[in-house]
């Protein structure tokens, strides 16, 4: 009886650090609703009076705006939807850094169905995109 406890403990003890970690470091929820994606939906590229949401949503189907912070502490919102790109719909994320005091948004990483496009081809969608 006593060797079938021990072994049992030894399964346990392996088991409940691992529930520990999922727990923790596992699938986080997406936080869909905070000030930072607020702030990129109404922000206004120079020359043009639409808000990113308004552009995106006049052109996207099936938008949906995540927040996150990377492993640096950058702040990002992403955008994912299916868009039209050269007269196909295409799912589309595009991804835009807020500096800390939410006062400023860069354009980062954009990918079409999975493959990474260059910055000239991310800035040639976003602006015909808010000038549509």
């Amino acid at each position: 009886m006593g060797k079938l406890s021990k072994r049992n403990i030894l399964w346990i003890v392996p088991i409940g650090i691992l529930g520990v970690f999922w727990y923790f470091y596992g699938p986080q929820k997406d936080i869909t609703n905070n000030e930072y994606i607020t702030y990129v939906q109404n922000y206004t590229y120079e020359n043009s009076t639409k808000t990113l949401e308004s552009a995106f949503a006049a052109a996207c189907e099936n938008p949906y705006w995540v927040y996150f912070e990377t492993q640096k502490g950058q702040d990002v919102v992403e955008f994912k939807g299916d868009c039209p790109v050269d007269n196909e719909i295409a799912k589309v994320n595009v991804q835009f850094l807020v500096d800390n005091a939410i006062t400023n948004v860069q354009s980062g990483a954009m990918l079409i169905d999975s493959k990474m496009q260059e910055e000239a081809e991310r800035d040639q969608f976003l602006l015909t995109l808010v000038q549509e």
